[in-house]
């Protein structure tokens, strides 16, 4: 699978809209069977991507990858078995190819309406993450659309390990294998390359870290899907169930800490700081997390801070953690915590822990984040949460698509217009 060459770029492109075509011809059915076989073989040849992972593991581990990253990059059969059963959702999903909406018949009796369609061929660059390259393979094929992968070079052995698998499952489906490739050469400049191929690409979706959707947003000719940067606030209301909102806030902090949905930054409430303050760090301590406080939120505390507390500096409510690293600072009310958000938040997922009914409409109207909540954890910004099955990204931009991007957000439509030899006067 090693490619040499702009050429070679330029071939996948063109087997990859070809094989667009193709699938365009394919039923749900046959789609399905695909997935379905994608998964049995997955699980079946666990112990040869184990192996490939473990030797992109230990790979980065001597490259000085960071803890966050390491995590990302480990496959194991807890995970591998999570990825197979997300596949699997896919695969009972409604497929949304095809659906026909916005009927109308115009006066003069063309019949009008709306179809959706696949987009098309999805060009998706990521870094760490090898489920990732089976995510996307459910969703693009269930959705019709060919893949373009570029996987990050720490974990290109799990990749060619898991698109080997996949391609081979596609035998004998009725679904072409040029439907789901990848780009092996790890030299970045097949980055650039491939976001140049815009006469066979539709769509580029990068995940990853700032760097790369900052590359890819000034350096595409293809319209770019950005997003998956997370700096995420809960907002503890002085009317919150506090007990229940130390749990929540531990959900979103410690559950997985390494991904773009953890909680990064707690803002109190200054009627619930002297209750709440000294009760989180406490209870957050015992799970490893450490603290940048705030001046606000100092004055809770001991005179002499913990050593899990360390002085907040003015950069770091803008810093996503990706790790037991959490950010606490007081406000005085609702307004001021809409404004930090405002000021530091990435549009990701961001919420409210409150007993008001008002303050919670106030929180879900002003603030504008793919994900809003209202006393839940930040952690379910997530396709499989969320009842998508799984997802290709989570989106933060406004255009196309919000938040976690499942089937329907890769699709678009086309116009139908049915007419009994109309002709325009």
């Amino acid at each position: 699978m090693s490619l040499k060459g702009d050429l070679m770029i330029d071939e996948m492109g063109k087997k990859a809209r070809a094989a667009s075509r193709k699938l365009a011809l394919t039923t749900t059915a046959a789609r399905n069977d695909a997935l379905t076989r994608i998964g049995e073989q997955i699980w079946r040849q666990r112990e040869k991507i184990l192996s490939a992972n473990q030797e992109d593991v230990e790979s980065g581990s001597r490259a000085g990858l960071t803890p966050a990253l390491l995590d990302r990059l480990l496959l194991n059969e807890k995970r591998l078995a999570s990825v197979c059963a997300d596949l699997n959702s896919v695969v009972d999903l409604p497929d949304p190819v095809g659906e026909i909406f916005d009927t109308a018949t115009l006066p003069n009796g063309l019949q009008i309406h709306k179809q959706r369609v696949p987009l098309g061929v999805l060009g998706v660059i990521y870094e760490a993450r090898p489920n990732v390259t089976v995510d996307v393979t459910g969703l693009g094929l269930k959705s019709g659309n060919a893949l373009i992968l570029r996987g990050g070079s720490e974990t290109l052995a799990s990749n060619l390990a898991l698109v080997t698998v996949i391609q081979r499952a596609l035998e004998g489906t009725g679904l072409p294998q040029d439907c789901v490739q990848i780009i092996a050469d790890p030299d970045r400049r097949r980055v650039g390359e491939m976001l140049a191929l815009q006469e066979y690409i539709d769509m580029i979706i990068p995940r990853g870290g700032v760097g790369l959707h900052k590359f890819c947003r000034e350096n595409s000719r293809i319209p770019v899907i950005t997003g998956g940067i997370g700096i995420c606030h809960l907002f503890v209301d002085d009317n919150a169930d506090l007990p229940r909102s130390l749990e929540v806030i531990r959900n979103a902090k410690i559950q997985r800490p390494s991904v773009c949905n953890a909680l990064d930054t707690a803002l109190i409430h200054r009627g619930a700081a002297s209750a709440f303050i000294p009760e989180l760090v406490s209870c957050l301590e015992r799970d490893g997390v450490s603290f940048r406080i705030d001046p606000s939120a100092a004055a809770y505390l001991p005179d002499l801070l913990p050593p899990s507390c360390l002085p907040a500096s003015p950069e770091d409510f803008d810093t996503e953690w990706l790790s037991l690293v959490l950010g606490i600072k007081v406000v005085e009310n609702l307004d001021e915590a809409i404004e930090h958000i405002a000021a530091h938040s990435t549009a990701h997922s961001d919420g409210i822990l409150t007993a008001s009914v008002e303050n919670a409409a106030r929180f879900l109207a002003e603030v504008d984040s793919a994900a809003v909540y209202v006393n839940a954890s930040t952690r379910f910004t997530d396709g499989a949460q969320l009842g998508l099955g799984a997802e290709v990204a989570v989106s933060t931009q406004r255009l196309h698509a919000r938040g976690p991007m499942g089937l329907r957000e890769l699709t678009s439509y086309k116009w139908v217009i049915q007419g009994d030899y109309h002709v325009r006067p």
